[in-house]
């Protein structure tokens, strides 16, 4: 019976594969040479590791070191990267080895002490982020439950603490400009990476077809292409003291090297907006849908079961923008490894060539094994040593500092800009800064390869050009809000009238003298007019309908009824504290439309009818309650 393997081997109507017939699985821990335990992993990219713990200091440790690191990295544990292997690995050596250094040494677990546990927090051989990780870690190694209770109770207890995480430096992204540089930088250099192998095959044809189409002066060359194409190896030259340069430009007339994998990646970090560890493991295997997408299946590399594999539908585009869309520069990838994959076998799409290796074995998938490049592709480097380097923005010009000793300090000047620092995470904060400031702002609509709050905390938040962009945004809404207020009030104000406020009246006589009807004066005096924070001259009339108000309280600041006196400036001043409460409880753009034409009209209008003198004076005083449950119904208010 044939046994289906892999992603999409099970289904409906479709069994799981089952083991072969006497399957048994294989031990955690294992005997090495010697009787040494040994650790093995196989993580779910299939790729292998063993870590010997017999090799280790402290052997009263090692059986319980050897289950835990087993229980943590093995089928049932959280840790399913060989680098995540690693990392377990170096912090489990720390710990052994850190012990073997102590006085008095726990020989056995049984040993251990919180005063062992606080002198490895607190060693002063790491960073405090190696000491933040290498506790969390060993904490998550010794809490099984199988684990736990051989610990002492103190020692566990001290593992157990809360541990404060270390501050990082933030990793912002690059500016407008210096992205741009960059973009068009990555963009020319891989063109001409294609130009020169697509020469080159043009080459082997023309000889294939008729090799009388080939100049006299390129046919030795041909002829070396079309053997290299035959067979994969690229000749031995010649002694000389570039022997090395000069075979490695002969190879890539043909196959994608070492050299050429700094702006392909940077253009492909930037056009897909994935991630280096992503693009590392790009699969060969692709489904074209209708000439117009590529879809395929990419890793997104998490800690935890089912949450690695991720399907993307990319757009090729035309031919001529193929360096322009996802798609297309994923298919491009794929033709300029096509020999050198052909040669090795693999399934990943980057496939490369490299010299000094002998015959066919010089053709190898570079993070087939692990996805560390041994600082191969430096882009760093190949920004700064491009004929026009990539260049940072010029830093920001001196400004003088407060004096000092009586004279100025002024910042040194800078020499000049400084070539740009490229790396797959600035690369990545940009351009999911730059897909969010395309879509407004919005991050469930901008979050792609990551959660909306992983999108915030890890890549926008930590940017300046970002939050500068938020500010100039937030600051403008603002604006926007503000001058929307001002407008409503002037509008009302031109329908209904101006309030009159008399800042220098309070007698019947004083108010009559300042223009108001007797009766109106006597009854404004009396406070029988007053309403929630002003008075009303004619409640029964409103100024637009002619028939009784019905109106909030809150649309007496622009109604020609209202009348103010000094009696009215503790309420006035008590409704501007009530509104500033309201400000900090609810968003900007929410208060502005509510209660903004309110505001303008108290502090800018009647406010200003007063005295500073006057104002500051009441303020003095305490300030009665702002009334706005009159005008807000208790379910409405935030």
């Amino acid at each position: 019976m044939t046994r289906r393997r892999g992603r999409g081997s099970t289904g409906p109507g479709r069994p799981s594969a089952l083991p072969p017939d006497g399957y048994e699985a294989p031990e955690p821990v294992t005997k090495g040479i010697g009787g040494s335990l040994v650790v093995a992993f196989h993580g779910d990219d299939n790729r292998r590791a063993s870590f010997a713990v017999g090799d280790l200091p402290m052997p009263g440790w090692h059986p319980l070191l050897a289950e835990a690191l087993a229980l943590r990295i093995g089928p049932s544990g959280d840790i399913r990267t060989l680098a995540g292997a690693k990392d377990s690995w170096r912090a489990l050596a720390s710990w052994a080895r850190f012990l073997a250094r102590t006085v008095p040494r726990p020989d056995i677990p049984e040993e251990l002490t919180r005063a062992h546990v606080d002198a490895f927090h607190k060693r002063a051989d790491a960073t405090a982020r190696t000491r933040y990780s290498d506790m969390l870690e060993m904490r998550l190694q010794f809490e099984d439950k199988h684990l736990k209770g051989r610990l002492p109770a103190d020692a566990w207890d001290a593992f157990n603490r809360r541990l404060p995480k270390p501050r990082s430096e933030a990793v912002g992204g690059y500016s407008v400009s210096e992205l741009d540089r960059l973009t068009a930088a990555a963009r020319a250099d891989t063109a001409r990476v294609v130009r020169r192998i697509r020469a080159g095959e043009e080459l082997v044809r023309r000889l294939a077809e008729d090799a009388g189409q080939v100049e006299p002066q390129r046919r030795e060359l041909a002829e070396a292409l079309a053997a290299m194409a035959a067979t994969g190896e690229v000749p031995q030259l010649e002694f000389s003291l570039d022997l090395r340069r000069r075979r490695i430009e002969l190879a890539s007339h043909l196959f994608l090297t070492w050299r050429d994998m700094a702006p392909l990646m940077a253009l492909l970090a930037l056009v897909t907006e994935r991630n280096g560890e992503t693009l590392k493991e790009l699969p060969v295997k692709h489904r074209i849908l209708e000439d117009r997408a590529v879809e395929l299946v990419v890793v997104k590399r998490r800690r935890g079961a089912k949450k690695w594999f991720e399907t993307v539908t990319w757009e090729i585009g035309p031919k001529e923008r193929e360096l322009h869309t996802p798609g297309g520069l994923y298919l491009l990838l794929l033709e300029l490894t096509a020999r050198s994959r052909g040669v090795c076998g693999s399934l990943l799409a980057f496939c490369i060539w490299r010299n000094g290796i002998e015959g066919r074995d010089e053709h190898f998938a570079p993070f087939e094994s692990d996805l560390s490049d041994g600082g191969r592709i430096a882009m760093s480097d190949w920004a700064a040593a491009r004929p026009k380097p990539v260049l940072a923005d010029p830093p920001p010009a001196a400004k003088t500092k407060k004096e000092k000793a009586g004279k100025p300090v002024k910042e040194p000047v800078s020499s000049g800009p400084a070539p740009l620092r490229v790396t797959f995470n600035r690369i990545k904060t940009s351009v999911d800064a730059r897909r969010t400031k395309q879509l407004g702002g919005h991050l469930p609509s901008s979050a792609k390869s990551n959660t909306a709050q992983t999108l915030f905390t890890n890549y926008l938040k930590p940017d300046e050009a970002t939050r500068e962009w938020a500010e100039e945004v937030m600051t403008e809404a603002l604006e926007d809000a503000e001058q929307a207020a001002w407008d409503a009030h002037a509008a009302a104000v031109g329908r209904r009238g101006e309030p009159t406020v008399i800042p220098d009246a309070e007698s019947p006589e004083q108010l009559q003298d300042a223009g108001l009807p007797a009766q109106t004066a006597r009854d404004l005096a009396s406070g029988d007019l007053d309403t929630a924070w002003t008075a009303c001259g004619d409640h029964d009339h409103h100024p637009e309908t002619g028939a009784v108000c019905g109106d909030s309280f809150l649309a007496c600041f622009q109604c020609g009824n209202c009348l103010v006196t000094r009696t009215h400036l503790p309420k006035l001043l008590g409704l501007l504290q009530g509104l500033g409460v309201m400000r900090q409880r609810m968003s900007e753009d929410v208060w502005w439309k509510r209660y903004g034409p309110t505001w303008v009209a108290v502090r800018h209008d009647i406010l200003a009818k007063f005295t500073p003198a006057e104002v500051d004076k009441v303020r003095q005083q305490p300030l009665p309650d702002a009334l706005l449950d009159l005008v807000e119904a208790p379910w409405e208010q935030p």
